[in-house]
């Protein structure tokens, strides 16, 4: 039995005995999350070498959400937990255009499971159960058991029918007036089109479609302090390791800055990412980038700068920002392949726009339809284009083999949603989103593609 095992059979041991204690029936919380989510992935023309992917990858699934969030026990140490527990039903797999093959980890939205043919079938359904032992301590805070971390440095993915959880354990503390320290270690992570509990890796080294032949890590440890240092400025510095891949530094100061009739709020941030144990010496470890040459493996290394400006005013919120890649890799992220976030402010729809020596610049904007009275009515725009990305092969119209730099992509996400704001139908949610992107980087396809989501909450205490 491992520590995070151990470590939940005793604090759900405790409150067998405690659980009638005051508080932690009283406070607890349950809500029971319906998400109706279809998407449509268009893999048009480009590169030759990417032809064999499917063109067309369709999925539709009425997933289930069950969160409950129980109080703490009364007495000078708090005990508590926390279940999460996930339900996805296949409605229609695209007549094997799933996106999957007998090898990958599932399909777009649906785990597989192998047949005859070139590609895996999906499965009717799939379900998880997850428990979350907590103590709490005057204004301190342990979680050990199944964790959706969101900070700089480890966030979770939500972006598909399910969400991803991680395994493992982590301390929040807010002891002192408006400093917030955070540290924590995973072990495992569970895909949003999964079951299984997965090791843990990075791009380049997780296998790609193909997971039987990759290297992954059970050690992610991180920690980090976020200061508010007046009531509109915070600083935060994290730090993350996944051990025999990467350490990672980060620096953020977000400012909110009340401008005539709005609000100009500042989001800078940079990250420092370099090599950790095998990566940086053994090729399987290797993570993907532009190292000279031909070669586009090869250890972490790079620097990650950004800034993003949004002005928000009379339900009008409008956006610009810049983000500068430096160094010989991709920027690194915990990714399993399988699906995943990086807290990046280019971790688009299709695209994070964070490869070897790229330069993205992005504008985007919002309106919020309340101001003309249909509250709860919102849409949105963004483009991002990136150049100067740092690839062998053929690139752009010279198809010279040996050129290296001067890639390029873009994208536009547009985003129009819809929540019943009152009536019998409060909280029901329509979203369309819609994204194109388009490159001219050696082994990849340009993509159109749509998502459909209905979602409705109801709360069980």
């Amino acid at each position: 039995m491992n520590k995070s095992t151990l470590a939940l059979a005793v604090a759900v041991g405790v409150l067998a005995q405690q659980a009638g204690a005051a508080g932690f029936i009283e406070d607890s919380k349950a809500t029971l999350g319906l998400r109706n989510f279809y998407i449509n992935t268009d893999n048009r023309d480009g590169d030759t070498k990417a032809a064999k992917a499917q063109s067309k990858q369709e999925e539709w699934g009425q997933g289930f959400i069950f969160n409950f969030t129980s109080g703490y026990t009364e007495g000078t140490v708090g005990f508590g937990l926390d279940a999460i527990g996930l339900l996805g039903v296949r409605l229609d797999s695209g007549g094997g255009t799933n996106g999957a093959s007998k090898t990958s980890y599932g399909g777009t939205v649906f785990p597989t499971h192998s047949t005859n043919g070139n590609n895996a079938e999906a499965v009717n359904d799939f379900s998880s159960l997850g428990l979350t032992g907590k103590v709490k301590v005057s204004q301190t805070e342990l979680k050990i058991g199944t964790l959706q971390p969101n900070n700089p440095v480890i966030k979770y993915n939500d972006g598909r029918l399910l969400p991803q959880t991680f395994q493992g354990g982590q301390i929040t503390s807010n002891e002192i007036k408006d400093l917030t320290l955070t540290a924590g270690q995973i072990e495992h992570a569970k895909g949003r089109n999964s079951t299984n509990n997965e090791g843990l890796s990075i791009a380049g080294a997780n296998g790609g479609s193909d997971f039987s032949k990759g290297k992954f890590s059970n050690k992610f440890y991180y920690g980090g302090a976020d200061y508010k240092i007046t009531k509109d400025l915070t600083a935060s510095y994290y730090h993350g390791e996944l051990k025999d891949f990467y350490s990672q530094n980060f620096l953020g100061l977000v400012h909110n800055w009340s401008i005539g009739p709005g609000v100009l709020k500042s989001d800078l941030r940079y990250y420092r990412s370099r090599d950790n144990g095998s990566n940086g010496d053994t090729p399987a470890y290797f993570t993907s980038g532009y190292y000279g040459g031909t070669t586009t493996k090869g250890k972490v290394d790079n620097n990650l700068y950004s800034y993003l400006a949004l002005y928000s005013v009379e339900g009008h919120t409008f956006g610009g920002g810049y983000q500068y890649s430096n160094g010989d890799s991709d920027f690194p992220w915990l990714n399993q392949g399988d699906g995943s976030s990086a807290s990046i402010i280019t971790d688009m729809q299709i695209q994070k726009f964070a490869r070897a020596g790229e330069r993205t610049w992005q504008a985007r904007y919002a309106y919020d339809f309340a101001k003309v009275g249909v509250p709860g009515l919102t849409a949105g725009i963004i483009y991002l284009r990136g150049n100067n990305i740092d690839t062998a092969g053929k690139i752009g119209a010279d198809k010279n083999p040996t050129l290296g730099t001067g890639g390029t992509e873009w994208e536009r996400d547009l985003t129009l949603s819809y929540v019943v704001p009152q009536g019998p139908l409060k909280n029901l949610g329509l979203t369309w989103k819609n994204a194109m992107w388009r490159n001219d980087i050696p082994g990849q396809r340009d993509q159109d593609e749509n998502r459909l989501i209905v979602s409705y909450s109801i709360p069980l205490l």
